[in-house]
C-alpha cells in the first residue's frame, strides 16, 4: 500500500489519458464515456474539489495535454519505482508472504492498468507475478494497447 500511495500521481499522469485516448478499452469506445471519465477523474496536481471548479472543455485540454506531454521523465520515474517494488513483491505467484490475498488483487489490478503504458520496463520478477496473475485470473493485460 506504501509503494502505491508513493506513485498515484505518477501513474494518474500517465494512465487516465491512455484509457481514453483512443477509446481502446469497450468501456471508452464511445466519447460520452470518455468524457464522462475526464470529468470524474482529476489529474495532478489537481485535488478532487479543484477539479470539480474546472468546466468540461479545460479537463479535455489538460488531458489532452498530457497525452501529448512526452512521458519519457515519468516512465523512466516508474521503472525506477517498479524495480523498488521487484524487491517487495514475495514470489511471482502472490505479493505477500501469506499467500494469495485480496493484496494481490488491489496490486495487480493497478499494475495492470501500467501494461497501457509504452515502454515500461518490467523487473523480471515483477513480471513473472503479472503474467501469472493474469493467467490465473484469465484478465489479459494492456501490453498490446500500450501507448
Amino acid at each position: 500500500k506504501e509503494w502505491q500511495k508513493s506513485v498515484q500521481s505518477l501513474l494518474r499522469t500517465l494512465q487516465r489519458p491512455r484509457y481514453v485516448a483512443m477509446g481502446l478499452l469497450p468501456e471508452f469506445q464511445q466519447k460520452d464515456a470518455r468524457h464522462a471519465f475526464i470529468v470524474n477523474h482529476q489529474l495532478p496536481p489537481y485535488d478532487k474539489e479543484e477539479w470539480k471548479s474546472l468546466d468540461k472543455e479545460e479537463k479535455l485540454k489538460i488531458y489532452e495535454d498530457a497525452m501529448a506531454a512526452d512521458p519519457a521523465p515519468m516512465v523512466e520515474e516508474l521503472n525506477a519505482r517498479l524495480v523498488d517494488l521487484d524487491d517487495i513483491v514475495y514470489c511471482e505467484h502472490y505479493c505477500t508472504e501469506g499467500g494469495l490475498s485480496l493484496d494481490d488483487i488491489d496490486l495487480w489490478a493497478r499494475l495492470r492498468s501500467v501494461s497501457i503504458i509504452r515502454d515500461v520496463q518490467w523487473p523480471d520478477g515483477l513480471r513473472r507475478y503479472m503474467d501469472n496473475m493474469s493467467e490465473l485470473a484469465d484478465i489479459p493485460l494492456y501490453d498490446e494497447l500500450a501507448m
